[in-house]
């Protein structure tokens, strides 16, 4: 779903299947929408046009694909394969789009699994940031997420100033 900013905060349906999609990123240009969809039997990478998201789409990844992030310059797309590898592809835009083969950048990097979230992000100097699940050695037990209100004042309580 879309909101159109024009006053009305009219609702606007980008895509209606019966298929599990999510994942929605729209690129640095605003003309395309990568996003996940069960639609195959598997989740996969597509991009579609946008905001006509009707017209046609481009299935991206190969052998499964989750968590869509276009580059800052809309260049490349990258996406997590089904066992966790990062993979890249390049994306060109004129005169129409054109994507090239998927690259894997590197293996599985232990990211941690946040349902309607993606687990990694890419800062302005190129680097990865990765939210990495955290687990005893040997053991199952699920990650846990630690959130500190008001951090500045439990700062100054464990940091008095002289």
């Amino acid at each position: 779903m879309a909101v159109s900013l024009d006053g009305r905060r009219q609702v606007i349906p980008l895509l209606q299947t019966a298929a599990g999609e999510g994942s929605t990123e729209v690129s640095p240009s605003g003309r395309w929408m990568a996003y996940s969809s069960d639609e195959s039997g598997q989740v996969e990478v597509y991009v579609r046009p946008f905001p006509d998201s009707d017209r046609e789409r481009w299935k991206v990844s190969l052998g499964g694909g989750k968590q869509p992030l276009w580059s800052r310059d809309g260049r490349e797309l990258f996406y997590l394969t089904l066992t966790g590898a990062m993979m890249a592809i390049p994306v060109s835009e004129t005169p129409d789009l054109s994507l090239g083969q998927p690259v894997k950048l590197f293996d599985d990097a232990g990211y941690a699994h946040i349902t309607g979230a993606r687990s990694y992000d890419r800062a302005k100097d190129g680097r990865f940031l990765i939210t990495k699940a955290q687990r005893p050695s040997g053991t199952s037990a699920a990650s846990s997420l630690v959130i500190v209100h008001n951090w500045f004042e439990e700062l100054k309580r464990m940091v008095p100033s002289r």
